[in-house]
């Protein structure tokens, strides 16, 4: 089984960031409140949006599920208040609820979480927790995106490892579901969103995680690195040697036992570092189709989002490491996935 751990619903029907719009200016203008029962999304609208983008795609190359959250760049923290973001997480994940009940053989929900920053961080953390367990216990979904700078651009929060953040981390491992870490848009304009301000997060919280006790603290909480860890690989030496000097234990020790990379890596050397470097049992196939880069590769004919082409032209990953990142790793880390494909199966009659 092929599972892609990494898809967002970017093509969702334009009534959805339509509605986003009204809920941003009503409250910038008045501090009022839109419904969410104000937005209106049909199934048929939803099904077209689904089989021309992510499930077309899916389909050519042979995905059989993926792990679907709601665009990422559009949880946009920093708009609002606390209530303007559990609003917002609400609306989303709902329509990502929606979407894997229409196609529940192909979709599973991984949910946004109403973080804010600022003074209203703490808060909004325990309101996480609350919506992770709707999510997990009603709609079915087995994970969550969690962003390390609800500013979004400017880092002002303290690192995911600070104690604020535990209310979330004790929910998550009585649910048992790990984390994306997954920063959103970038209002900063010395940080380009997709190429700057995502693989920047990716490696300070790699980092983070490296100077902390957290996972003494919570010894089975699992988080996923996306976009191939960001700089990570590349500086892998760096990492050993400061952990080193700074008498800290080996990586493998240190974070390897909760800490997993995906594939989001659009060429071949690329994941040829990351499969070479970090273990094979930490890393997820993921793709993030349709996602940041969207085109044609020239020098392949591929699409540079076709993660399952690059990795099927690397040889040196044996048999028994491929099968762990085109599926198995993703039902180890993802502790209720295998529930809820079964039963997906047997409502299905499969």
């Amino acid at each position: 089984m092929l599972i892609d751990c990494h898809g967002h619903f970017t093509t969702a029907p334009p009534a959805l960031g339509e509605w986003r719009e009204r809920q941003i200016r009503a409250f910038e203008e008045s501090g009022a409140r839109i419904s969410p029962d104000e937005l209106r999304i049909s199934d048929d609208e939803l099904r077209t949006a689904i089989e021309q983008g992510q499930l077309k795609l899916q389909r050519e190359r042979g995905v059989d599920i993926a792990l679907f959250s709601p665009g990422a760049g559009k949880m946009a923290h920093h708009y609002g208040d606390a209530d303007t973001s559990l609003s917002w997480a609400h609306v989303s994940n709902d329509l990502i609820s929606r979407v894997c009940g229409l196609f529940p053989d192909r979709f599973v929900g991984v949910c946004q979480l109403p973080q804010s920053p600022g003074d209203a961080l703490a808060l909004s953390v325990r309101r996480s927790a609350v919506e992770l367990e709707r999510c997990v216990e009603e709609l079915g979904f087995v994970g969550c995106l969690l962003n390390p700078d609800p500013s979004d651009g400017y880092y002002e929060a303290p690192p995911l490892t600070d104690r604020v953040y535990y209310p979330l981390y004790e929910k998550m491992v009585e649910l048992d579901v790990p984390a994306m870490i997954h920063v959103a848009m970038s209002r900063n304009p010395s940080l380009q969103g997709t190429c700057a301000h995502y693989l920047a997060g990716d490696t300070a919280v790699f980092m983070q995680l490296c100077l902390s006790d957290l996972f003494t603290d919570f010894p089975t909480l699992r988080f996923i690195i996306p976009h191939g860890g960001g700089a990570v690989p590349y500086h892998w030496g760096r990492y050993r040697g400061v952990m080193q000097d700074q008498g800290r234990p080996p990586l493998e020790e240190l974070v390897l036992r909760n800490v997993f990379f995906d594939t989001c890596v659009y060429h071949k050397r690329g994941l040829e570092l990351l499969t070479d470097v970090i273990p094979a049992r930490n890393i997820l196939f993921a793709s993030e189709m349709i996602g940041a880069v969207r085109g044609v590769d020239p020098e392949t004919g591929h699409r540079f989002d076709d993660t399952k082409y690059l990795l099927d032209s690397i040889e040196s990953l044996s048999e028994d490491d491929r099968r762990a990142v085109y599926g198995g790793n993703a039902l180890r880390v993802f502790g209720r996935l295998e529930g809820v494909l079964r039963e997906a199966a047997k409502e299905s009659g499969n």
